[in-house]
């Protein structure tokens, strides 16, 4: 079905409409439309028009009055001030609209007008170590853009630059060779189990290294091996990577994160670039060595003794930095995946890096006008007392158990309000509500702003939490079940409730919304949409009864309202990768 135009273009096309034919010499000038607490909408371009053209405002807005036809749209107009337009829509126009809307599978939302390709790094784990608090944000703002990407008609590449080469793996192989059953296991094993695995033989090999210079000898060389390609070294830095990804799928599994092996490309899935990509840089006078280093020197950009700052592409013995990667990761995401957008979800803390990378690659000419790259640089999740989040003993916060209390919260808060639920249904709508907690209490913040970790305000029934909205499109879910033989169906001819048109005209801006997301990469504004649409259902199912209303055809409309809130509610929440239960 074709897109549904929302009221707000609508009234502007027909306020830009009028505005020509009063003014024709101004063109086609802007009704600068928004919406207003005076009526529904205030136009205010006859201001900067009659003063650009040297006219009256006043006198523009009463002509373009009589020129706005009357009657399916617009119910009143009134010029205010010194020319604005406040505008009431038609109580038929707005569920006309909605009707549309409920109509459609996507809601009335357009597919982008121009989609292209974006790569997008999300979800950067190390091989062999335990996620931490750290890992939250970077899977869980990740997930929500690539879901609000593809809904939109972008096709998504998602990569997840694991850190799965470097030093440790020449300590931890050449352990494994000297201890060849310590990643043995009979049967199949949980996550738990293969980082319990990984941690214990990590702990070990490095006791060792610190304290035997030999096996630090032996160690050492074994990275030159890995670094050649020795088939043996290979197979053994191997076991280890598949070790991790039984670890990394069960807690993305628990955080309710799809992560597909294809699309896990780490640091080593770019070895074979990265003499190239140093060579071209050194040949293109984009690097020069500088004390044996290759190096990118910005004017703007220097060390705290005020001399030059460089991107170091390669150390002065030979091995690779990170710049090294993650340039010949764009030209590879450039070149082979066709990518017109790049997107980094990384801690803002990396924004320097990132910026030196990006301007080195457009030297090279690998990022051209016509790609762009952008790093989502991610604040920091927070305790309660406002320090980083850290243990009583002061260490980092293990991913999966501050899952496990979020679910554990939850899961208390499901069985005080469970009706009807069994044990099974009050443990997964538990892990339901737990998750959708903690990655709402993300995503409602600032991609890049700093937040508080607080899991009693988390799982409130109360606020803005993803809970408050759970149980709003639990609500709709139960009066639909009441609802017996009457069913949603809009009615146009009906008069609106103040509650109902509030209801109605915030339904009708989801496209919108979304388009703007989109564009911004702020899911934020996409979860500050859902709270306020579900506070303003709140008051509407407080002030206009639903099932008891006056008439047949008033029950069907509120039934029509109720149900297209909760598909938007759906919609909404799904694109943030939060669930929404049908019963609480």
């Amino acid at each position: 079905m074709a897109s549904v135009p929302s009221l707000a273009s609508s009234l502007h096309q027909r306020i830009a409409d009028a505005l020509s034919a009063a003014l024709p010499e101004a063109g086609s000038a802007d009704p600068l439309l928004r919406r207003s607490d005076r009526a529904d909408f205030q136009a205010n371009g006859m201001l900067a028009l009659a003063k650009k053209l040297k006219g009256n405002p006043r006198e523009l807005a009463a002509k373009v009055v009589e020129g706005l036809p009357a009657g399916d749209l617009i119910k009143e107009v009134e010029v205010s001030g010194p020319g604005f337009l406040n505008i009431t829509i038609t109580d038929e126009a707005i569920v006309r609209t909605l009707a549309a809307r409920a109509a459609d599978d996507r809601l009335g939302v357009p597919f982008a007008q121009a989609p292209g390709t974006t790569v997008i790094d999300y979800a950067q784990p190390n091989v062999a170590k335990e996620m931490h608090v750290g890992h939250l944000r970077n899977s869980v703002i990740g997930d929500a853009v690539v879901r609000i990407l593809e809904f939109s008609g972008e096709k998504v590449v998602r990569r997840h630059h694991i850190g799965d080469w470097g030093t440790q793996f020449g300590m931890l192989i050449q352990y494994l060779i000297e201890h060849p059953h310590e990643l043995d296991h009979e049967g199949e094993v949980s996550g738990e189990e293969a980082m319990s695995s990984l941690n214990r033989l990590y702990k070990a090999s490095r006791t060792l290294f610190d304290s035997d210079e030999e096996f630090k000898a032996r160690a050492r060389r074994r990275v030159v091996d890995l670094q050649a390609g020795d088939e043996e070294t290979l197979a053994l830095w191997q076991r280890f990577v598949d070790e991790s990804k039984i670890y990394f799928y069960s807690v993305f599994d628990k955080l309710d994160v799809e992560i597909r092996d294809e699309d896990i490309v780490g640091e080593s899935g770019y070895n074979d670039m990265l003499a190239e990509t140093c060579r071209l840089l050194e040949e293109s006078g984009v690097a020069v060595r500088s004390n044996g280093a290759l190096c990118v020197f910005f004017d703007d950009v220097k060390g705290p003794d005020g001399k030059p700052s460089p991107l170091i592409v390669q150390k002065s013995d030979g091995g690779f930095g990170y710049a090294a990667t993650d340039l010949s990761a764009i030209r590879d995401r450039v070149g082979n995946l066709k990518a017109d957008t790049l997107l980094y979800v990384v801690d803002a803390r990396q924004s320097l890096h990132f910026k030196m990378v990006f301007e080195t690659a457009r030297r090279a000419g690998w990022l051209t006008d016509d790609v762009k790259a952008v790093q989502l640089g991610f604040g920091t999740v927070l305790g309660k007392d406002g320090k980083p989040f850290k243990t009583r003993e002061g260490e980092t916060v293990r991913l999966v158990d501050l899952l496990d209390e979020a679910i554990d919260r939850a899961t208390a808060v499901v069985r005080e309000k469970a009706q009807d639920l069994t044990e099974e249904q009050i443990a997964e709508r538990g892990a339901q509500v737990g998750i959708g907690a903690v990655k709402y209490a993300d995503l409602s913040t600032s991609v890049s702003r700093d937040y508080k970790f607080d899991l009693d305000q988390m799982v409130s029934l109360n606020g803005d939490t993803s809970v408050y909205l759970q149980y709003a499109f639990a609500r709709i879910q139960s009066i639909l079940r009441k609802a017996g033989e009457a069913r949603p169906v809009a009615h146009p001819e009906l008069a609106l409730a103040p509650a109902e048109r509030a209801l109605g005209m915030h339904l009708d801006q989801f496209g919108e919304l979304l388009a703007e997301v989109t564009a911004s990469y702020e899911p934020h504004k996409l979860a500050g949409y859902l709270y306020q649409l579900a506070s303003l259902y709140t008051t509407f199912y407080a002030e206009c009864p639903v099932l008891k209303a006056e008439t047949p055809q008033q029950v069907e409309n509120r039934l029509f309202l109720c149900d297209l809130t909760a598909r938007t509610l759906r919609q909404g929440m799904s694109l943030l990768g939060i669930r929404t239960p049908e019963q609480l």
